[in-house]
């Protein structure tokens, strides 16, 4: 009877079916007892009717054993047969007055769980009509019979609403209890699907650190897609300090008592490949158990982020500063030196403009100095930031002679012969035209500023549908220790020769930067004492 009423559950149903089946032969056999004499009763009925109340109290419990009912129409049929044989056997059997009418109980509690509103009202119309027959058949027989009758019938109402009441109550628990579970896995899932979408690892351990509940970023973070429940942090997080001393995050658990954070440790992997993580870590507390002390906890939860590009950039920013700070303070102490001396070599009436001609050069020199250092600067942000790199058809023939023109005073200014070799027939090329003349302008003031005697060439040719651009010098070339880091920032050759000349060592880094902007690679020849090449590749623009 799985449909009867509302409250009805599968589990209900299944026990009334074993009841309907062992109910009936305790009745059976209470009967055999008083149709045999052991037990005395003032009811009495012939055997052939007694073998029909068994008949048919066996066959509506096997029936209802083998067959449950699948409708509300099916259990009310089912449930009138059982109170009209019920009804019956108090009336003709056992009378109400027996211990046995306590089963009319059972009754009354399938009546309510099948039909809840109308179901025990029936049951208790169909029990007071039965008592009623039971005094009308039998009052002549035995005139205590009202007494009899009374007594037992009220206690089986009273005993049955408070079955009915505390049954009522069980269930509408047991609902609050379902619906507080219900609660309870909605929050669950809308915290897990919150979790599941942070970028950070999020991790819960128990109170010994095995793992219980991890996030997909988790998964991520470690390179891997076996499940981490039942693994112990420990040996899921192989962690170590920056001197490479392994550190136990569960040891560091026992220690915490509120939210710890830590950005000075590593995660690593097979071989040497380590990442630095930040990792916040507290234990958690059930904010309900009040009996708790307040040094204990139910595990802990922890937050991993990688900081490992983060702390890199923050280093090389610290780099970045101290490194401009110095290089621009040399310049500008002397530049501020030499003008103060020009100034007072001007009162002074032994000063010739020779003195002050040769200050005013030095001083020019370092103003001229900054502002390359503030034009690589800038050439630097603008490629970080990818500004300015807008394609467009730019005429080669046309940019070449513009930057022959512009450096060729500068070259002549150190006994240097600036070149221009260009093919006869050359297409334009599409790219970024800041971008190409910063880069072109970066190789020819390289090679003029390291080329002591000689030439600088600038050399651009095309080769079927590429065009190449090559600045070429006869100074005092790279050696091969250099070649490796000669495109770091702030990377300068130890050199005698390159420390000679000043610089910031961002010139090159600024090329590759604009270089990888454009999509393409710087490649450089050298020998050192024979001059260097510093070439790029753009396919032409047809």
């Amino acid at each position: 009877m799985y449909d009867g009423g509302s409250i009805q559950k599968p589990r209900s149903a299944k026990i009334f079916n074993y009841v309907g089946l062992f109910i009936p032969s305790i009745l059976i056999i209470y009967g055999v007892l008083i149709q045999s004499g052991y037990l005395k009763s003032t009811h009495n009925l012939n055997d052939l009717g007694f073998l029909l109340f068994a008949f048919w109290w066996l066959y509506l419990g096997a029936i209802q054993f083998l067959f449950p009912s699948k409708s509300k129409l099916d259990s009310c049929l089912r449930l009138i047969a059982y109170h009209l044989l019920a009804g019956s056997y108090i009336v003709y059997i056992s009378g109400i007055s027996t211990p046995i009418a306590a089963c009319w109980l059972i009754l009354s509690l399938a009546s309510y769980t099948y039909f809840p509103k109308n179901g025990f009202r029936l049951n208790i119309l169909a029990l007071t009509i039965a008592i009623i027959a039971d005094i009308v058949l039998w009052y002549k027989v035995e005139p205590t019979i009202i007494i009899n009758d009374l007594i037992p019938y009220i206690a089986i109402i009273i005993t049955g609403l408070i079955i009915i009441k505390i049954s009522k109550f069980q269930e509408i628990s047991r609902k609050e209890l379902l619906d507080s579970k219900a609660q309870e896995s909605l929050q669950r899932d809308r915290v897990l699907t919150i979790v599941n979408n942070l970028a950070d690892a999020v991790l819960s351990t128990d109170l010994k650190g095995i793992i219980r509940v991890y996030n997909a970023a988790s998964l991520n973070l470690l390179d891997t897609n076996i499940s981490l429940n039942g693994h112990h942090i420990d040996e899921i997080l192989a962690l170590t300090d920056e001197k490479g001393n392994h550190v136990s995050l569960y040891d560091e658990f026992q220690k915490a008592k509120t939210v710890v954070k830590n950005d000075n440790l590593y995660l690593v992997f097979d071989g040497d490949d380590k990442v630095r993580l930040e990792i916040t870590y507290s234990p958690i507390r059930s904010s309900y158990n009040h009996s708790k002390n307040i040094g204990t906890h139910d595990g802990y939860i922890i937050i991993l982020r990688d900081i490992t590009k983060s702390k890199s950039l923050e280093e090389e920013r610290d780099e970045f500063i101290s490194v401009i700070s110095h290089e621009l303070r040399t310049p500008i102490t002397i530049a501020e030196g030499t003008i103060s001396n020009v100034q007072i070599m001007m009162k002074h009436p032994d000063a010739t403009n020779l003195m002050l001609t040769d200050a005013i050069s030095v001083a020019h020199e370092q103003i001229i100095f900054l502002a390359s250092m503030v034009n690589d600067l800038s050439a630097l942000s603008r490629a970080e930031r990818g500004v300015a790199n807008n394609t467009e058809s730019i005429d080669v023939k046309e940019l070449a002679h513009e930057l022959h023109k512009k450096y060729v005073d500068q070259a002549k200014a150190k006994k240097l012969h600036l070149n221009l070799d260009i093919s006869a027939k050359i297409d334009n090329v599409n790219v970024s035209r800041l971008y190409l003349e910063e880069l072109l302008q970066n190789f020819i003031t390289n090679a003029i500023k390291y080329t002591k005697k000689g030439s600088v060439t600038i050399i651009i040719k095309q080769h079927t549908n590429e065009i190449t651009f090559a600045v070429k010098d006869t100074g005092i070339g790279i050696s091969k220790t250099d070649r490796t880091k000669i495109f770091d920032k702030f990377y300068r050759s130890e050199d005698y020769r390159t420390r000679e000349t000043s610089g910031t060592g961002l010139g090159l880094y600024v090329a590759y930067k604009l270089a990888n902007k454009m999509g393409v690679k710087i490649n450089l020849t050298s020998r050192l004492n024979f001059g260097s090449t510093f070439s790029i590749t753009l396919p032409s623009d047809k």
